[in-house]
């Protein structure tokens, strides 16, 4: 049988075949040159940084924080430079064994380990990264002869922050720390995240907190060359960080170191203003602490000794502690009568030592009480049956109303710590106040019998000595209320310019200025011939003050005795002030925790502070004292 075969046929097939496979081979060059056009041409300027991205890494150069002056000039906290010991990761093939031998060298404890641990977690690996900080000249030439066995790792100077004055003026400036998640937020809330990369500390409290976007600075950074495994090859642009500006602040630092001395070991505050702009003069709370034991890092052994001291040093007594302000709320009592016509200067009532209401009997600190009494022996001797009667007299809404007036139970916005949240409200209490305080309907009723103790600023008054220095500058300055402040100007590190902090009005209570002098005639009268005499007997100037004790406990009707009780159930001790009084320079409130008599533990700190500030001059063995002796009637 034959073998057909058709060469026509088979070529015909070849060409079909060579011809699809043209096709295929085209339209394969064809896909491979539009995705070459797509990516070459269209996708150039991505695919071009993504590439300068993965060869450049940028480097951030933390700037130096800006400085803190008292008003005179004396620096409060500033920044010093010392040496760190720093590793690259990129450049070191064994990080454990390369701490380890360096441990063999310089002293490296558990908390540096650890430290470095978690920033190395959140830097990158061209970054060096500290493993030590503030080495002593002897470590850094210990390390500079073995410096050949450790590639990646070298000594570099750093920038720390310092308060040269210890703990003196602590709770106004504050101290930073190490940046928390927390911080994180509150940096991402105000859209500056890019200014932080590389910064390891912020401010926490006080100034430090409140100013920490001038402080801080704007951040610099250098462009580095990286190869493939991520080392730095070379440095290709910088851009010099800039510092940030300096603080001078309205506070008088040798008046705040006088202060705080006076104070000895005794608990309290002091917060002094100048009426005429609100500026904050000395923020003193005693207890003080170091803020310089925050700066790199708090030891578990410090914070836990700050946090379970009995003393509380860390709480900020001048802004966070309420008090009772006790008799330094008549004077305000007494013009708040004048100007609702509820009382008149001359107008007198007679004090049997007790005024009874319903079932209960008030009594006075003076036994047998003071007499006849008008407006002015009222403050001069603090006579309290006066003020129960006008207490049950007002009303605690029409008190409320007047003591809200003039900031009491407000905060003040002082510009330190977070927004509010470094200052405490107080109680200012009203009818209103405690339908919202208290959940039972019968404790939210107002009884009349609550507004009594009220008068005395006794009951649920309770007040922070700013809000009673605030007050008395007011009273000061014939109504015209400031915003307290403590940073007198803002100075631009790169121009030189000084932004002034402008004193902020807050109202004007338009008093009827007779008024006004009467109660300013009263607090001179306290301090000639009342209460406050002894503190301020021989006194070259004129001073206006009340002194004032907040019971602690209740004695139920007992006699307060100071000897028979514990220390911690004493009664406070509070004086307000001014001076000189024709044209005020500087008012005050002072508050002495378990102090007893404003007049024994307040006033003569009130006498060395008014000294110093107007006469420049210290009084002489009495820093840590109280008075010797106490006027006879003690009635505040």
């Amino acid at each position: 049988m034959g073998d057909f075969h058709n060469p026509e046929g088979d070529q015909e097939r070849f060409r079909f075949r060579l011809g699809f496979a043209a096709i295929a081979v085209l339209a394969a060059f064809g896909i491979l040159f539009g995705r070459f056009v797509y990516l070459q041409i269209l996708q150039h300027d991505y695919y071009r940084t993504r590439a300068e991205d993965n060869r450049i890494a940028l480097i951030p150069i933390v700037p130096n924080r800006g400085v803190i002056t008292d008003r005179n000039g004396v620096v409060l906290a500033r920044n010093y430079s010392a040496f760190t010991l720093e590793i690259t990761p990129s450049r070191v093939s064994d990080l454990e064994a390369a701490i380890n031998q360096l441990g063999e060298i310089i002293d490296i404890q558990p908390k540096d380990r650890k430290r470095f641990k978690r920033l190395l977690d959140e830097a990158k690996n061209f970054e060096s990264i500290p493993i030590r900080t503030r080495l002593t000249d002897e470590e850094v030439a210990k390390f500079a002869a073995h410096r050949y066995r450790f590639p990646g790792v070298e000594v570099k100077a750093r920038l720390f922050r310092q308060y040269p004055l210890g703990a003196t003026a602590s709770h106004a400036l504050g101290y930073i720390g190490r940046i928390t998640d927390r911080d994180l937020e509150w940096i991402g809330q105000r859209e500056q995240e890019a200014n932080y990369k590389g910064t390891d500390h912020i401010g926490k409290t006080g100034l430090e907190q409140h100013y920490e976007f001038e402080l801080h600075g704007q951040t610099g950074y250098e462009e580095v060359e990286i190869d493939a495994g991520g080392r730095a090859l070379r440095s290709l642009k910088r851009i010099p960080p800039v510092s940030g500006n300096n603080l001078a602040l309205t506070l008088d630092v040798k008046l705040q170191e006088i202060t705080e001395k006076a104070f000895g070991d005794r608990k309290g505050a002091l917060v002094a203003i100048d009426p005429a702009n609100g500026g904050v003069l000395a923020l003193v709370s005693t207890p003080t602490y170091d803020p310089n034991l925050f700066v790199d890092g708090i030891t578990p052994d410090n914070w836990k000794e700050l946090n379970d001291h009995p003393s509380k040093p860390m709480v900020n007594r001048a802004l966070n502690g309420a008090y009772p302000p006790g008799s330094t709320f008549k004077p305000f009592m007494a013009l708040a009568a004048l100007e609702a016509g509820k009382r008149t200067p001359g107008q007198t009532i007679h004090d049997p030592g007790f005024f009874n209401f319903g079932n209960h009997t008030f009594r006075d600190d003076k036994k047998g009480g003071h007499g006849s009494v008008d407006m002015y022996k009222s403050i001069v001797h603090s006579c309290d049956t006066y003020y129960y009667l006008l207490a049950n007299d007002m009303g605690i809404d029409a008190i409320a109303r007047f003591m809200g007036s003039i900031g009491l139970g407000q905060r003040t916005g002082v510009d330190i710590g977070k927004d509010d949240s470094g200052e405490s409200k107080g109680i200012l209490p009203s009818q209103e106040w405690k339908r919202q305080r208290f959940k039972k309907p019968e404790q939210q009723k107002w009884y009349a019998g609550e507004t009594i103790s009220i008068g005395i600023g006794q009951g649920y008054n309770a007040y922070t000595p700013i809000q009673l220095a605030q007050a008395v500058a007011t009273l000061a300055n014939d109504g015209v209320m400031f915003r307290p402040h403590l940073v007198h100007y803002i100075k631009d590190t790169r121009s030189g310019e000084k932004r002034i902090v402008e004193p902020q009005p807050m109202r004007s209570l338009n008093w009827k200025p007779q008024n006004v002098e009467v109660i300013k005639r009263a607090m001179v009268g306290v301090n000639k011939e009342g209460t406050g005499a002894r503190a301020f007997a021989g006194a070259p100037y004129e001073s206006a003050g009340k002194t004032g004790t907040a019971q602690v406990f209740s004695l139920k009707g007992a006699n307060y005795k100071e000897s028979g009780v514990k220390k911690e159930l004493r009664d406070h001790a509070l004086f307000i002030a001014f001076a000189p009084v024709d044209k005020p320079r500087i008012a005050l409130a002072i508050l002495v925790e378990n102090g007893g008599f404003g007049a024994q533990s307040a006033a003569p700190i009130a006498r060395m502070v008014f000294d110093y500030y107007l006469l420049g001059k210290v009084p002489a063995g009495a820093a840590n004292e109280d008075a010797a002796a106490v006027e006879d009637d003690n009635d505040e």
